[in-house]
């Protein structure tokens, strides 16, 4: 099948945080963007145009990404849609999964009922990484009803939750929390794979992580939680967001590459 009108929903997963690219759009490139090349590739084999818009913005929850983006996407007459969101909604203690859920099925049937088809992705399991496995039973429970919204719908599912053979050190950035470009251009493979799309896209070798010392292992912990994990924690209690100012990368349809 060949798809020639592209959205991409969500937030810093999909706005591809932790895949900079000084010369595109926010500065990132990302799976989406990296999807989106090969999708082109395939469109123009068989001599149609193609156009890519990306709507996510970075620390977007999921009600934020349904209110701003799904009618902003069915309004540009897309072919293909993809959408994640969930995962800064299950880091918080307090989200009611269930209710969470019902508003994302409502949203992914307003999509397929464009006539776009939907590609959806379960979180990726969180068990994997130290600094957040606390919340894989959340997540596991969403990820179900993510699972089940696809099947009813009829999307086409990316199941991070089974993506095993990885560690955080090769596909995660300094963050920990976002992918690097091992980990986005392993998604993208991964979304082409499930939607049939033919491509050449390689895995990208990682970079093999340094083995350090116990007492490594805590300043380098140390110095994370002081770049990274304080500054998460004061735009919490402030209520404040990555994304506050942050712009689509691509509000409407443009060639990609």
């Amino acid at each position: 099948m060949t798809f020639r009108k592209y959205v991409a929903l969500g937030d810093s997963f999909t706005e591809g945080v932790g895949d900079p690219d000084p010369a595109r759009p926010n500065g990132l490139r990302g799976w989406a963007d990296r999807t989106a090349e090969a999708l082109a590739t395939a469109a123009s084999a068989d001599g149609a145009d193609f156009g890519y818009a990306n709507l996510a913005i970075r620390g977007r929850k999921l009600p934020a990404i349904i209110d701003e983006q799904v009618d902003a996407a069915i309004a540009l007459g897309p072919d293909l849609v993809s959408i994640h969101g969930g995962g800064n909604d299950v880091l918080r203690p307090k989200v009611d999964i269930d209710a969470l859920a019902a508003s994302y099925d409502e949203a992914v049937g307003r999509l397929a009922a464009s006539g776009a088809h939907v590609v959806m992705f379960t979180i990726a399991d969180p068990g994997l990484n130290g600094v957040i496995k606390v919340i894989r039973g959340r997540t596991a429970i969403f990820n179900e009803w993510v699972r089940e919204i696809a099947e009813k719908h009829e999307a086409t599912l990316v199941d991070m939750w089974r993506m095993r053979g990885w560690t955080v050190a090769e596909v995660m950035d300094e963050d920990r929390l976002h992918l690097n470009a091992v980990g986005h251009q392993m998604i993208a493979i991964a979304a082409l794979d499930a939607l049939g799309i033919a491509h050449d896209l390689q895995p990208i070798p990682p970079v093999p992580a340094p083995v350090l010392s116990a007492r490594e292992q805590r300043a380098a912990t140390l110095a994370w939680a002081r770049t990274h994990l304080a500054p998460w924690v004061q735009r919490r209690v402030t209520g404040r967001s990555s994304g506050d100012g942050v712009e689509p990368k691509r509000s409407t349809f443009q060639p990609i590459g």
